[in-house]
């Protein structure tokens, strides 16, 4: 069955490099890679690529405010050669505090901001001239001096709210989920594979440790961080079951900021949000993913203790000696 490993922002990045080249012998589907305000996304992807072998690449997500259309399709087009065409290209809209706090742009018209990306990058690929006229983007005479690796890369799409989601199914190649309610996504999942089926991915965040209450701690931390300062999945988790837990875990972010709100995350949510637990614990709560309808889960590393020797432990639980 298929699994995947997603190298996180708590890592440096000599310590992304240290990890893929672990996991360069394993057979693993792909190893993904973050963006958020630390390592630049297309250099760590090429990066990645060198100390890789056949493993595919996949960004997870590189987000459609930072970068305009025909650069991302520049920079695809290039990690794609470098990869021998292992690139999977993963876009999301990022959060209104990384687009505007940090880029300086305004976070307006998401979907339809995502779906003229990929519709310019679909066709950059091609090597074709553009002369694209949308609701946001215009372009004129561009195109890619070099030529592709591959004329059609794999696009997957970071889905939160259905707008979104249904956009994703209609001109995707996959959905990357994200820190989702698994009842919600199952029945999710469940509707739109009806539609078209298209590859379904799910970020999950874990956490391994031989101290099953040290793995949990983690993991409480990681939710309540998101919580904290992502109002996309506060609105999100607060629909989908768990308005309490959020409310609570926010307003003590807002009197102690992450001092103690952690321990306002409820064992539900742990359990429908995450793995976490000890390496037996934590292969058996894998299960409830694909049980879900994931096709593909990718095992967001969040390291415990020593990040190396984490991460060792991790390798072992899910990808092998």
């Amino acid at each position: 069955m298929r699994i995947a490993c997603s190298l996180g922002s708590l890592l440096s990045v000599k310590q992304v490099l240290q990890c893929t080249e672990m996991l360069s012998e394993t057979k693993i589907d792909s190893v993904w890679i973050p963006e958020t305000w630390g390592m630049e996304n297309f250099s760590m992807l090429g990066a990645v690529a060198n100390n890789t072998k056949s493993q595919k690449i996949g960004s997870s997500i590189i987000n459609i405010y930072s970068r305009s259309p025909s650069m991302i399709s520049m920079g695809a087009a290039t990690i794609d050669f470098l990869s021998d065409g292992r690139l999977i290209l993963g876009l999301g809209t990022s959060s209104i505090p990384i687009v505007e706090d940090f880029h300086g742009v305004s976070f307006e018209n998401p979907v339809q901001r995502m779906r003229e990306y990929v519709e310019i990058i679909r066709l950059a690929l091609t090597k074709k001239q553009i002369n694209y006229s949308g609701k946001i983007f215009n372009l004129k005479n561009f195109t890619l001096l070099i030529e592709p690796k591959r004329q059609s890369i794999p696009i997957y799409l970071a889905a939160i709210n259905q707008k979104m989601v249904n956009l994703t199914w209609e001109v995707a190649d996959g959905v990357i989920f994200y820190l989702r309610p698994i009842d919600e996504m199952k029945k999710t999942i469940a509707e739109m594979q009806l539609q078209k089926k298209i590859d379904v991915t799910c970020q999950i965040i874990t956490c391994v440790s031989e101290n099953s209450e040290e793995a949990i701690q983690r993991a409480k931390k990681t939710i309540a961080f998101y919580v904290s300062v992502g109002k996309i999945y506060r609105e999100f988790l607060k629909k989908n079951g768990f308005e309490t837990d959020v409310t609570n875990i926010f307003e003590e972010f807002k009197k102690s900021g992450f001092k103690s709100n952690h321990e306002l995350v409820t064992d539900s949510m742990l359990k429908s949000l995450c793995i976490s637990g000890t390496p037996n614990e934590s292969k058996l709560q894998l299960q409830k993913f694909r049980d879900a309808g994931i096709d593909l889960p990718i095992i967001q590393f969040n390291p415990i203790g020593d990040p190396i020797e984490s991460f060792s432990l991790l390798k072992k639980t899910f990808f092998g000696e």
